[in-house]
């Protein structure tokens, strides 16, 4: 059997000093689990094309959104519904949060006590957004649709309880029309949204949110939107009574923004020289126990910037419930704490979905979601870890196939990828043991998920008897190559080294 020369898709670059695991992602219908040789471990199979965010609980049951039709709600990233399938792929329940009125999108959020927070779209009519203060100039639509998070509490194989609402458009204020609600001072209220704000000419979706976490220790929610450039923290002590308020919650402000941050303009402080995101996605509280815990991380995608970072924000959350202002009356702090961009910006872009992910070790795992292409950095920034999305339009491509490219981007394109690591509960009593990567005809290699060379460096240490390449050619280390390390002591390595 012959092999191309050129590697295309799969695994790339596995380094000693990556973080040792398990990557989730979604393609089309299905949601691949691989390790960090890019074989794949296991697959879930549904009727349904990918909603965009899944996630492996601790029992191994894999939660999925998945894309349905919806004749109102067909924006980008729609969803509409949510699956829970076990290890393996037996559908254990389902619900379609999808009608004329709502509709899932983007993301969703396991909670620990087994709810779910759901990222809807809240319609509102033209009626509606003029009453609320909206310029009817940016109503082309017709209407808007509201970020709107519901908690649910599954029940039975079908069915559910909503525990818990939040809406947007509780939080509002406009400078528009003092006849309408809502009319005040705008840059004296950043915990409301401006509802004239929108970087565009009036969509319906004029806030398109993608992402939502939680953090359990300080019942917060954040959402991020990519429209206003922006995330906000939002209280989740809160009643559904008080969510639609301004009081109450262990914070005292109810549904209101606790915290705001990436774009001041849009509640009237600034320019654009105190903008810091550009279309973000992923917004995420870096896990407690981990370095820089409590902090928020973000993949910032550039749009209309020309490159992308991924980031880190130190809100200095204090005890009590502040976050704190600056004298100008933003929200510190002023810049990112930490930032990830190529040494070549331009060559790092993904101006849309994509994804980040703080390890264990201080390591990132980075999703380039326009290109479908995962890869790990260290904590100097270098690259450790390297997979392409083998996978576009529900079929697999053969190694040294080229990926379609389209008006639409990439084929093999991917939302988001979490890393999961060899000791979660949801392995326990797993079959994980493979050696066949998810691309066809696939390099022949041997690798495993322990390595020992620290650097390139000390790739000419003594102990290695000799160097392959992927065609069993004996090797040396002036090329770029993939290659194979046979060590006296047995072990075998798999590298790709840059020269």
């Amino acid at each position: 059997m012959c092999f191309s020369q050129i590697q295309t898709v799969g695994l790339f670059q596995y380094d000693s000093s990556a973080v040792n695991g398990y990557t989730l992602f979604s393609a089309d219908k299905k949601t691949y689990l691989i390790d960090n040789c890019g074989y794949l471990i296991n697959e879930w199979q549904s009727n349904f094309g990918a909603g965009n965010s899944a996630y492996l609980l601790e029992n191994g049951d894999l939660l999925r959104t998945c894309r349905i039709q919806n004749s109102i709600f067909s924006g980008g990233g729609s969803g509409g519904r949510v699956e829970l399938r076990d290890w393996y792929n037996n559908l254990k329940w389902s619900y379609n949060f999808s009608n004329i009125y709502y509709h899932q999108h983007h993301d969703i959020e396991p909670l620990a006590n087994g709810n779910i927070l759901i990222l809807c779209w809240k319609r509102y009519s033209y009626a509606d957004a003029i009453l609320s203060g909206r310029n009817p100039n940016s109503l082309i639509d017709n209407e808007l649709w509201a970020t709107y998070i519901i908690e649910v509490e599954p029940i039975g194989t079908d069915s559910m309880k909503i525990i818990w609402e939040w809406n947007l458009w509780d939080h509002l204020i406009q400078d528009f029309d003092s006849t309408k609600n809502n009319f005040g001072v705008i840059e004296n209220h950043p915990e409301l949204l401006n509802i004239n704000y929108y970087n565009g000419n009036g969509k319906k979706d004029w806030m398109h949110c993608n992402s939502i976490d939680y953090n359990e220790s300080l019942q917060q929610i954040v959402i991020g939107s990519r429209s206003m450039s922006e995330f906000y923290i939002i209280d989740h002590s809160t009643t559904s009574m008080q969510a639609s308020s301004s009081a109450g919650g262990i914070y005292g402000k109810g549904g209101d923004f606790l915290y705001r941050w990436g774009n001041p303009q849009v509640y009237n402080k600034g320019n654009s020289s105190n903008r810091r995101l550009f279309g973000q996605h992923d917004v995420q509280w870096i896990k407690d126990g981990l370095v820089d815990e409590k902090k928020i991380l973000i993949f910032n995608n550039g749009q209309s910037r020309g490159y992308s970072s991924v980031e880190i924000v130190n809100t200095q959350f204090q005890n009590l419930g502040n976050y704190q202002l600056s004298q100008l009356g933003t929200f510190i702090p002023d810049s990112s704490e930490w930032i990830y961009i190529s040494d070549n910006p331009t060559n790092f872009f993904s101006s849309y979905i994509s994804g980040a992910q703080r390890l264990k070790n201080g390591n990132t795992l980075i999703c380039d979601g326009a290109h479908g292409t995962f890869f790990e950095i260290d904590k100097d920034k270098n690259q450790v870890w390297k997979y392409v999305n083998p996978v576009i339009n529900n079929r697999v491509l053969d190694q040294g196939d080229t990926i379609p490219y389209s008006n639409n981007g990439w084929a093999n394109n991917v939302f988001r990828a979490e890393r999961y690591y060899p000791d979660y509960s949801a392995f326990y009593a797993k079959n994980l043991n493979s050696s066949t990567p998810i691309e066809g005809y696939p390099f022949s290699y041997y690798c495993t998920m322990s390595t020992y060379v620290n650097n390139i460096n000390k790739l000419s240490n003594k102990n290695i008897l000799s160097i392959f390449d992927v065609l069993g050619r004996r090797s040396d280390l002036n090329t770029n190559k993939l290659l194979f390390l046979y060590y006296s002591d047995g072990r075998v390595e798999k590298r790709f080294i840059l020269k």
